[in-house]
């Protein structure tokens, strides 16, 4: 089972905004590539197989700033599962900069399926997929 990944990452020059540091938006992107990353990391991936059915929306997505992020500067998006229940999985998330810690965050995902008339519904995270996850209490280095 598996519940924390590291990804290493670098700046780009388009995540930065006119005062040269990383625009906030781009933070939820980095911690949804660790969270794709955790499920390579499991041999699945999120996005499953079009006879799946399944789909996994972001419910809540949160972030706090500590320090700026510039381009070209190299950093790690520390990723952990905080919280896996019946039907969603809750994300727990900082982005480390040499040793200083950048931002934290958090995000929570449900499980749902695709319904023939285009809706979806909630239902249980599949026994397969479930099996493959725990929660990870946090550490002196993780979120």
């Amino acid at each position: 089972m598996i519940s924390k990944h590291r990804l290493k990452r670098t700046v780009k020059f388009y995540e930065t905004d006119a005062a040269g540091i990383v625009h906030f938006s781009w933070f939820n992107r980095y911690m949804e590539e660790a969270e794709h990353a955790l499920w390579r990391a499991a041999g699945v991936s999120i996005a499953g197989g079009a006879s799946r059915n399944i789909g996994w929306p972001r419910v809540a997505a949160a972030f706090e700033f500590h320090k700026p992020l510039r381009f070209e500067d190299e950093f790690e998006v520390r990723i952990r599962i905080d919280a896996i229940g019946d039907k969603s999985i809750t994300y727990a998330c900082v982005l480390v900069k040499d040793g200083a810690r950048v931002a934290n965050g958090s995000m929570t995902i449900a499980c749902v399926e695709r319904l023939p008339d285009g809706t979806i519904r909630s239902r249980p995270i599949p026994a397969e997929i479930a099996e493959l996850f725990e929660a990870a209490p946090p550490s002196d280095d993780e979120p």
